[in-house]
């Protein structure tokens, strides 16, 4: 990709917007501007030009000859049309990262598990004497990674729908396809549009690439050679089976002892487990790495146990699926903390999952209300406002052997910046109802 003398504009001024407004500087682009819709937006790179709140006007007269998109923008919306005036392409900092990336990539997506995926095959890689780098949607921005010199071997990249919309030539040597369930439908107008996002990932996939996909993903035919992983029995290259993870009848390793021993955490490893076979580590590398793995925080994270409760902080769950998921993988009676902003979702799928295992609903937030309506009918279920009031009658209503599961099911935008701070707000909580701090 030539950028000398061409002008790039930059939408966003987050992290990864600066991060490719830095990386089209050193690829030889004649001017390069970060442009904010938001006046009171703030640029952390004072070396970048820098335009905040910017409207159609600037665009027109700035006249990029490329666009370059933060994934929290939307592509084809007018303010992001408007930058397109002189004929410019719109690409996102992913796909620009991809082009001046001269290693290999491991990309992976899914509604749910993307981070402790990633985070787990660096793990893997780095423990196995290679060096690699998490970024994307987690960790670093892929341009931050593609300025690095030397670049490291492998980028393990978590791609989200919304960067996944805007790729072109992107093309990783492992695509990891952990599930997909109906999620962001207040971005989306269809689960259909959110789908066939997801799909890009293999969208320049050759028979010589490889596709780790989890039996019962429903994926039209893909090019890449597919490599499959179950938690059910008797299905996959490898499965779950009490605590091991077997391929036939052989015990690839037995997770009992290490923070990945839960239901949705095998799978995690798993796919994990495949991806790294997929560029070359052996069993032996990948198996001894993983007792020293710790999940990243807010996944089933554990808070306390105390008075025989175990409470549990599931913050990253921001859709349905994540939270049916964290149910399934409970053996202790549940007293489920859900709620949050409303995204256009239909919760009554959750009920076949709760039957039999979640004996109390809390419910707060944005969507409480909703939320009692749908579970009250089956299940006994308490509305609250805040977090902390869901703790206090979690604390009030729980007896000896059950779990207190904090997976909210939504996002955090009603009450928080993010699911990281309503995260750290349920464990200060727990903290001080159990008088722990």
């Amino acid at each position: 990709m030539n950028l000398h003398g061409r002008k790039v504009a930059v939408l966003g001024c987050g992290r990864s917007g600066v991060a490719a407004a830095r990386l089209a500087a050193a690829h030889g682009a004649a001017r390069v501007c970060i442009f904010d819709s938001n006046p009171e937006s703030v640029c952390s790179d004072q070396a970048v030009e820098f335009f905040a709140g910017a409207g159609e006007k600037e665009a027109h007269d700035f006249a990029a000859d490329l666009v370059i998109i933060s994934p929290g923008i939307e592509a084809d919306k007018p303010w992001a049309l408007a930058f397109t005036c002189a004929g410019a392409p719109i690409i996102g900092e992913v796909e620009l990262a991809f082009r001046y990336f001269s290693g290999r990539v491991i990309a992976i997506t899914g509604t749910n598990g993307k981070t402790t995926t990633t985070a787990l095959i660096e793990h893997i890689l780095l423990q196995a004497g290679r060096s690699a780098k998490a970024c994307g949607n987690y960790g670093y921005p892929f341009s931050e990674v593609a300025l690095q010199k030397p670049q490291p071997e492998f980028a393990v990249l978590e791609v989200s729908s919304f960067q996944l919309e805007t790729v072109q030539s992107f093309r990783p040597e492992v695509a990891v396809w952990l599930n997909f369930a109906p999620d962001h439908m207040d971005r989306y107008t269809k689960v259909s549009d959110y789908y066939n996002a997801k799909l890009r990932i293999f969208e320049k996939m050759d028979e010589g690439q490889i596709a780790i996909v989890r039996v019962g993903e429903k994926l039209p035919p893909i090019k890449p050679r597919i490599v499959e992983f179950s938690s059910c029995a008797g299905s996959g290259l490898l499965r779950y089976e009490g605590t091991c993870i077997k391929q036939i009848d052989t015990v690839v390793t037995d997770l009992k002892g290490t923070a990945l021993v839960q239901a949705h955490n095998a799978e995690n490893t798993m796919a994990a487990i495949l991806a790294c076979r997929a560029v070359g580590l052996s069993d032996d590398e990948i198996v001894f790495s993983l007792a020293s793995f710790e999940p990243p925080h807010h996944r089933c994270e554990f808070v306390a146990e105390e008075n025989g409760v175990l409470w549990l902080n599931d913050s990253k769950s921001t859709n349905l699926h994540s939270t049916e998921a964290a149910i399934h993988s409970q053996t202790r009676p549940i007293i489920l903390l859900i709620g949050g902003k409303d995204k256009g979702l239909d919760y009554a799928p959750l009920l076949p999952a709760m039957s039999g295992k979640v004996k109390l609903c809390v419910v707060f937030g944005q969507i409480a209300e909703q939320l009692e309506r749908t579970f009250s009918g089956t299940h006994t279920t308490v509305r609250v406002q805040t977090v902390s009031e869901a703790v206090r009658a979690a604390a009030e209503r729980a007896t000896v052997g059950d779990v207190v599961l904090f997976s909210p099911g939504t996002s955090s935008f009603d009450q928080y910046k993010n699911y990281a701070q309503r995260g750290d707000d349920f464990r200060r909580a727990v903290q001080e109802n159990l008088h722990l701090s």
